[in-house]
């Protein structure tokens, strides 16, 4: 053995300071002040049956570190005697972006450990550290490197004939390659165990990548527990989510169970999270946290085990940002994120979604409608479709209605695409922005259903409450409409 890697095998100690790094290689990196405590980690991580780690006190000595050797994970103390651990955390994460890292915080500084999530580290663990949950933490991180190494190899291009199991997007007609992607991914991080946000547009179809996804995973046993969030009563909210206890309240005559004990041993997916009002964010955090609840009512934790996917149409790190949303909820659920792009930047996915909708539909209704015509081929494809697939689907439904020949022409298709395209402003004018065209469009609507709102929305494909965010964005949109039911 060379004397190299004697000096590397060794545990050395220079000015006070230790540092040991493993002959064979190891992905795992502890820093800590406290060479009692490396050493008791070291211990710890072995006898799980991890590698052994390299270890080192002085912070200083990190980035080089991180230069000679190809680590996966940094075990990193906040608090160090001779570096900033946020100033170090931040510094790798630039530098080495692909690298995990877990921070240890003491007791009374988790404040600390929240900000350090926000730059980057993959989780944190508080002093004293406890074997199960130090073991647990770092097989994670370990994991989610991979993953993600996985999902970056994406970048070169993912074609759908590489799928490992296509038939599971059966239902979600595409043939546009930014959807290779997305299920892809899909595929990738149905095999892990992590919370998951899926982002998109209303109506680009993320309830049904999230069925997807659980059929896919592990948990395909255990049940779907789709949970609308919009739908949720703010008294009701703890009974809906949590459930209660017999006598609990006044006419609690039996026990319940809420969504998180329904979905137990499978998924729970919390549809537009960022509906939640901020004040009501705080229960779920606990439950995602301690992997348990408490019934209304009841006073003995009751144990869940759930993977939870949320989805939202809005820019969830925004809505931190304004203070909508909880970050550290935002960081319990964003571990991996998919973005459906909306159905305007996938223009090939129109025209197969478009037959798709009309087969479905003229079976349905018992007609004969067997293609589309040029000129309805023309319009769907100019259209903008501000509501994505869902609006795609609830035109192509309507046109079959009154179709009566053996093919769907345009003069069947809704009045929103005939005429001018509400993409356009007129024959020959520049293409309008997307918030005129969503403008003219939500009129249309609108102007269809004689101003009910109710109506209005379920053709949209949104929620009451996101068309009312929809007409306050836009103020010149009638008043009459805006008050309307």
């Amino acid at each position: 053995m060379s004397a190299k890697s004697d000096t590397q095998a060794a545990a050395v100690t220079a000015g006070g300071n230790l540092q040991s790094i493993p002959n064979a290689y190891t992905p795992i990196l502890i820093v800590d002040d406290d060479p009692g405590l490396l050493m008791s980690i070291r211990a710890v991580l072995e006898s799980a049956g991890l590698p052994e780690p390299a270890l080192v006190s002085d912070g200083n000595r990190i980035m080089d570190l991180l230069s000679e050797h190809p680590f996966h994970l940094v075990l990193l103390d906040l608090i160090l005697p001779d570096a900033s651990g946020i100033e170090l955390l931040r510094r790798m994460k630039v530098d080495y972006p692909d690298v995990e890292c877990l921070v240890v915080t003491a007791l009374d500084d988790v404040p600390t450990a929240v900000e350090a999530i926000k730059y980057g580290a993959f989780d944190y663990l508080v002093k004293p550290l406890k074997r199960e949950k130090l073991v647990i933490a770092v097989q994670n991180a370990l994991q989610r490197h991979d993953l993600l190494h996985k999902v970056s190899m994406l970048e070169n291009g993912p074609f759908f004939s590489e799928l490992s199991r296509p038939e599971a997007f059966s239902g979600m007609i595409s043939e546009d390659l930014s959807m290779a992607r997305v299920f892809h991914e899909a595929e990738t991080y149905a095999a892990n165990d992590y919370n998951l946000v899926i982002t998109g547009e209303t109506g680009v179809g993320k309830d049904m990548l999230a069925r997807i996804i659980h059929r896919l995973s592990p948990r395909s046993p255990g049940p779907f527990m789709p949970v609308s969030m919009p739908a949720l009563s703010w008294t009701l909210f703890e009974n809906d989510l949590f459930g209660h206890s017999k006598g609990a309240y006044t006419g609690a005559f039996a026990e319940k169970k809420g969504f998180f004990e329904e979905a137990h041993g499978g998924t729970l997916f919390l549809d537009e999270i960022t509906e939640l009002d901020p004040a009501l964010q705080g229960a779920i955090l606990r439950v995602i946290q301690e992997r348990e609840l408490y019934r209304l009512g009841s006073t003995r934790a009751k144990k869940v085990d759930v993977r939870i996917i949320a989805a939202t149409n809005r820019d969830l790190q925004e809505e931190v940002r304004r203070g909508r949303f909880r970050s550290d909820l935002y960081y319990r659920l964003n571990v991996c994120h998919i973005h459906i792009p909306p159905l305007r930047e996938r223009r090939r996915d129109i025209l197969p979604l478009a037959r798709h909708f009309l087969a479905k539909h003229a079976a349905e209704n018992e007609k004969a409608i067997g293609s589309l015509d040029a000129e309805a081929a023309r319009r769907l494809q100019s259209y903008a479709f501000p509501g994505n697939v869902r609006e795609l689907e609830n035109l192509v439904a309507s046109a079959v209605l009154v179709e009566n020949g053996e093919r769907l022409t345009a003069r069947s298709l809704p009045s929103t695409l005939s005429g001018d395209d509400p993409v356009q402003g007129g024959k020959g004018s520049d293409l309008l922005p997307l918030s005129e065209v969503e403008k003219r469009h939500i009129q249309a609507v609108l102007q269809s259903t004689g101003g009910n709102r109710t109506r209005a929305a379920r053709i949209l494909g949104i929620g009451l409450r996101t068309l009312q965010r929809r007409l306050n964005a836009h103020p010149e949109i009638a008043p009459k409409w805006r008050g309307m039911p």
